[in-house]
């Protein structure tokens, strides 16, 4: 079976091509073997603008195209996904090194997306609204956005430009994608991808390269309707300032620093493995790992002691191996988080029941304070702050500390604590007992500083589409 980029040279993909004439060439080189991997052709602003130009085209083509056909493309979208599973999970890993046994997980996870949204291309309901008056039909209808610019990370290369494009060829819109530069081909391959599935050229874009002239291109225009960013909070703050001058319809999926609450009535092993699922996978570089784990202060000795020996247990090594939990590859910036955050709060006082120099490796710190930067400060790396609570409203009010608003997690099998705790906990999602909370078929999203709108679920849709209302007088027409 042909690889699905066997092309020697890749560049931006639009109308269902590589550009590869002019621009910057440069050999990308995996950070997990060192040896290159692909030639790429970066574009700008000129490759931006050419791609919204045909998405503007194919645009129509697309909203006038059925749901059930949108839907059947969709499906064999996710059909594609899931039969090259091995290729993509290869290249996921390769390209950005994530442990293989995860990357698999993230090529099903991103096949889910165009399973669900599918559906929900068969599924957006306009409605009859009671009139006051015998002659008028009220009505309501959703259309399509319009161009959608999707803005993508490097952790979950294929997952989240998956969620959001899912969600935009759904609705009937079309799509121009900026994937990160450091995982290019992971964001190219969809394109390819979308053309097998029979999605008519120039509905799906990609453009690689220069990051302010491909993203200033897009904010710019007055063509592109809506932006979904994914990325950091001073990132998504820019975007949103600058979509102001066009009025574009925004989704940001931000930052986050998520905590976990322990209260004494769980059982402890169920508490401390649930931790250390929801800190330490991805090596601890996803917007909802875990990073303050809040223990009541009457089983804090036990869970310090039980979580410490059970992350020196974690397989830290080569990413394409089975075993490996914790890849020896780790972001540059990452990394130096790490390091930062760690240095902090041992000077301020911090335990380090478990360190290493090197921050690819999962590190533990019990007695942290406020006042350290891991308290507040996203980490996005393998070191976890264990902090004791006394009482309830303690631990809420500590988890709530901050300016984030993504995930957040508590483990109890007290009814009353865990209904409080949802209640008052600040942030978008919660999950109780379950470290693994995101799902195609639920919204994912943040309040505060983490985010404006929501992904997939049932509301995933409606942020690609726009409401529209009709007054028919129905006396007057034939």
């Amino acid at each position: 079976m042909q690889e699905l980029i066997h092309n020697e040279v890749v560049g931006s993909y639009i109308a269902g091509a590589f550009a590869v004439d002019g621009g910057k060439r440069e050999t990308l080189v995996s950070p997990v073997t060192q040896a290159p991997y692909h030639e790429i052709v970066y574009g700008g602003r000129e490759e931006a603008e050419a791609a919204i130009a045909v998405a503007q085209e194919a645009f129509f083509v697309w909203k006038a195209t059925s749901a059930p056909q949108r839907a059947r493309c969709l499906r064999e979208v996710a059909q594609i996904i899931h039969s090259r599973e091995g290729e993509l999970a290869e290249l996921i890993t390769m390209e950005m090194g994530k442990p293989i046994c995860e990357s698999r997980k993230e090529v099903n996870y991103a096949a889910g997306f165009f399973d669900w949204f599918a559906g929900e291309a068969e599924r957006i309901y306009g409605m009859t609204i009671p009139s006051q008056f015998t002659n008028k039909e009220l009505s309501i209808r959703y259309q399509p956005v319009g161009v959608c610019g999707v803005i993508t990370p490097w952790n979950f290369p294929l997952a989240m430009p998956a969620r959001k494009i899912a969600a935009a060829l759904a609705a009937g819109c079309s799509v121009v994608m900026k994937p990160s530069p450091e995982t290019p081909v992971c964001g190219l391959v969809i394109g390819e991808i979308c053309r097998l599935a029979g999605i008519p050229n120039g509905v799906m874009n990609i453009v690689v390269g220069d990051e302010q002239a491909i993203g200033s291109a897009l904010l710019d225009s007055n063509i592109v309707r809506k932006i979904s960013f994914t990325g950091s909070c001073e990132v998504g703050k820019y975007l949103y300032e600058k979509s102001a001058k066009t009025m574009k319809k925004i989704t940001m999926e931000l930052g986050g620093n998520a905590p976990v609450l322990v209260f004494d009535d769980v059982p402890l092993e169920q508490a401390v493995e649930g931790s250390i699922a929801t800190k330490f996978r991805n090596t601890g570089q996803t917007c909802i790992c875990a990073n303050r784990i809040f223990v009541q202060s009457t089983i804090y000795e036990e869970f310090v002691e039980q979580f410490t020996e059970k992350a020196k247990e974690l397989i830290v090594g080569d990413p394409r191996h089975e075993q490996t939990q914790l890849s020896s590859v780790l972001h540059p910036v990452s990394a130096e988080k790490v390091t930062g955050c760690v240095a902090d709060a041992l000077d301020l006082g911090a335990t380090g029941n478990l360190l290493s120099d090197k921050p690819n490796e999962a590190q533990v710190l019990s007695g942290v304070t406020p006042v350290m930067r891991i308290f507040t400060e996203e980490v996005f790396g393998p070191v976890a702050a264990l902090i004791p609570f006394t009482a309830v409203d303690e631990g809420i009010s500590m988890a709530n500390a901050g300016d984030y608003g993504l995930a957040s997690y508590l483990f109890t099998r007290n009814m009353a604590i865990a209904h409080r705790a949802i209640e008052e906990l600040q942030y978008g999602m919660v999950g109780l007992n379950d470290p693994f909370l995101s799902t195609a078929q639920a919204s994912f999203g943040g309040i505060r500083h983490s985010g404006i709108g929501r992904e997939g679920g049932p509301t995933g849709i409606r942020e690609y589409l726009v409401e529209k209302y009709v007054s028919a007088q129905i006396s007057m027409l034939m």
